[in-house]
C-alpha cells in the first residue's frame, strides 16, 4: 500500500462498487477503500443506492489505514459541513395534578422501619434467650 493516503487526508475517488454495508471507492489505479453507510452523508441513510451509483466522483476523507490487513476506511461526510441542528418543538406538558399522599396511620399496607426496629430487636432478644 501506497504512504501517500495517510490518516486526514482528502481525495477525489470513483465509486467502484456497492455493498449494502457500503460503498468501495477507487483513490488510484491500485488502492480503494470503503466508505461504511454510516459515512455517507450525515443523517440517517437507509439504501445507499438513493445517495450513491457506481461511477460518481466522490471527495473522501481518510479515516484509517491498515496496512496488515491492506484496508483502508474512507468518509464523504467528513468532508462535508454539518447541517444546522433543527430543534424539535417542545410538546406541552399535561396538566395533571400532583399525587396526593395523605399521612394515615393504617394498619394495612408497609410498617416503616421506625416501626419496625423495636419488632426485631426484641425478636434478636429472643433468639438469643
Amino acid at each position: 500500500m501506497s504512504e501517500k493516503f495517510e490518516v486526514g487526508s482528502v481525495f477525489t475517488g470513483k465509486v467502484t462498487g456497492i455493498q449494502p454495508y457500503g460503498a468501495f471507492v477507487a483513490l488510484d489505479e491500485n488502492t480503494q477503500g470503503l466508505v461504511h453507510i454510516s459515512e455517507i452523508t450525515h443523517g440517517f441513510v437507509k439504501d445507499i443506492n438513493e445517495h450513491l451509483a457506481v461511477g460518481d466522483e466522490v471527495k473522501v476523507k481518510v479515516l484509517s489505514v491498515d496496512e496488515a490487513a491492506g484496508k483502508i476506511g474512507l468518509s464523504i461526510r467528513a468532508t462535508e459541513e454539518a447541517p444546522e441542528q433543527t430543534q424539535r418543538p417542545k410538546r406541552p406538558r399535561s396538566k395533571r395534578p400532583a399525587a396526593v399522599i395523605q399521612n394515615q396511620e393504617s394498619t394495612q399496607g408497609f410498617n416503616t422501619l421506625k416501626d419496625k426496629l423495636q419488632e426485631w430487636i426484641d425478636q434478636s432478644d429472643m433468639a438469643k434467650k
